[in-house]
């Protein structure tokens, strides 16, 4: 075994308001053998997350918050160091939830072995993981386009906005997206194929889609929540879809805002509101990967990663994730 102490990012305090690196503190423990069906696992690949803010308050969700003075959740890349299963060799790749830490023993059975000739192995955490998976699943299964579609998608050059979009022009829709800098917005008009792209930092949200959308969204697909899903209420198409999928505009705030208001357009639009989760489509996973792996294999889906090298500096990059710092799918790469 080539290291015996394992460093992990532990909570320290539950934030109130944004998190502060004070938040979190490094623990160092020893380096555990794995036991019958579990495997040993050194983490290559970190994903930072927008979900994970949630994990960090004490209040009931879909899934436990994480305790004082426990492993910060996450989901990594490793490669298995050590394994006592027939079904996950040493020497592979996998992806599991491995947690803000260098090395982790998991169940076997929640690992997923990695191929690294389909795709680099840090799409396994992005727009070949998770984040891939939201995407198609809550766009094609919640959000079921037609061609023709006004598709609005928030947070448009994200790792889950990023994905949606395209996969909407795939399908003959018609794209718009919202971004927080010039740089995004024109990396979605000219990589990603957006129809228009809409600063909200810069423009008048309403205004402009009201103009670039005149015959109203058909589809928001909601990655943000606060006054861009405003505008997009107020801009729906008949029978127009809403799809929650996140909220990271509200997720720091010290008292949420009480919004929306202006859910009267339901009404005159004969609209619907849905939230999702992506387990929820546990069961088509594997088609799904494979479609998207197969997308990216040919170009025809393009990803932006950016990756931060050192674990030192996991809590510093995500607190910058939820000040939109990032530029694509926000990953910590584990040194060498």
């Amino acid at each position: 075994m080539p290291e015996s102490v394992n460093r992990s990012w532990t909570i320290a305090n539950r934030p109130y308001g944004y998190p502060k690196e004070s938040d979190f503190a490094i623990s160092e423990t020893e380096v555990e053998d794995p036991k019958h069906g579990e495997i040993l696992v050194r983490t290559l690949y970190l994903s930072l997350d927008p979900y994970m803010r949630g994990r960090l308050r004490d209040r009931r969700s879909y899934a436990i918050p994480v305790g004082i003075g426990d492993v910060m959740v996450g989901e990594g890349v490793g490669r298995v160091i050590a394994s006592q299963s027939e079904d996950v060799a040493v020497g592979d790749i996998v992806a599991c939830q491995i947690g803000w830490q260098e090395y982790a023993v998991v169940p076997a059975h929640t690992a997923r072995v990695v191929d690294p000739s389909m795709a680099p192995i840090s799409t396994a955490l992005g727009v070949t993981g998770m984040p891939g998976l939201t995407a198609y699943h809550g766009l094609l299964a919640v959000g079921r386009p037609r061609p023709g579609d006004t598709v609005l998608v928030s947070a448009a050059s994200g790792a889950v906005g990023a994905v949606v979009g395209q996969i909407a022009k795939m399908n003959g829709c018609r794209v718009i997206g919202t971004v927080g800098s010039q740089q995004k917005a024109d990396y979605c008009i000219q990589e990603l194929g957006y129809d228009a792209v809409i600063n909200y930092k810069t423009e008048d949200v309403f205004a402009r889609l009201a103009e670039a959308a005149p015959d109203g969204v058909d589809i928001y697909f909601d990655n943000v929540g606060g006054t861009v899903t405003d505008a997009a209420i107020e801009n729906l198409a008949l029978r127009g879809r809403v799809l929650v999928c996140g909220q990271i505009s509200q997720y720091n705030l010290e008292e949420p805002e009480m919004a929306p208001r202006n859910l009267w357009n339901l009404i005159t639009k004969q609209a619907r509101i849905e939230g999702f989760l992506v387990f929820n489509f546990q069961n088509d996973h594997d088609v799904a990967r494979a479609r998207l792996a197969s997308w990216v294999r040919d170009g025809s889906l393009k990803y932006r990663e950016d990756i931060v090298d050192g674990f030192e500096r996991a809590p510093r990059a995500f607190i910058g994730l939820m000040n939109g710092a990032n530029f694509g799918k926000l990953l910590v790469k584990m040194s060498d």
